[in-house]
């Protein structure tokens, strides 16, 4: 029996019922991650893209026993599944799923590195992030994330209220 390792995981979606697709992403993430904690969900403007709808992103926490890119090759059939579909870059998408970190380990693989490349500069993973694991340090740099939070500007991360029309059984 592999040993289990602590993952976080980001979650984004802008297109659909996108707290519905939340929901049902994080059921999927389920049957290969032991989730242990939720953040909050906030809406946030799009980024790189900047002309397609806001974005609800989380965070999740729990545990593994899949190797990274085992965990990986899973995120993107729960991704397919969902109905994602190869698009532009940062540009809209029913789900988008991503590998924050993986334990404390530092990953430098062609198709996954770990932890995740713009985390640093993103408030809307920085927020639900700090939220779940208050007091992190992010491997490889060595900084609490709160301490990185306060490096970037988090005025469009707002938390989340359902509005009609859109599922707000979170």
């Amino acid at each position: 029996m592999s040993s289990s390792e602590i993952v976080h995981i980001a979650l984004g979606s802008n297109l659909g019922d996108r707290a519905a697709n939340l929901v049902r992403a994080t059921e999927l993430m389920s049957e290969v991650i032991r989730i242990t904690a939720e953040s909050s969900i906030y809406e946030t403007p799009p980024w790189g893209v900047i002309d397609q709808p806001r974005f609800l992103n989380q965070v999740i926490k729990g545990c593994t026993t899949l190797a990274p890119m085992n965990l990986l090759y899973e995120l993107k059939a729960i991704e397919k599944l969902m109905g994602r579909r190869e698009s532009v870059r940062y540009g809209p998408r029913i789900i988008d799923l991503d590998i924050l970190l993986y334990g404390d380990r530092v990953i430098q693989y062609n198709r996954l590195q770990v932890p995740h490349p713009r985390m640093l500069e993103r408030a809307f993973v920085l927020v639900p992030l700090a939220e779940v694991s208050p007091g992190l340090v992010i491997p490889g740099c060595g900084q609490a994330v709160e301490n990185l939070l306060k490096q970037v500007d988090p005025s469009g991360v707002v938390m989340f209220q359902a509005e009609k029309g859109e599922n707000n059984e979170l």
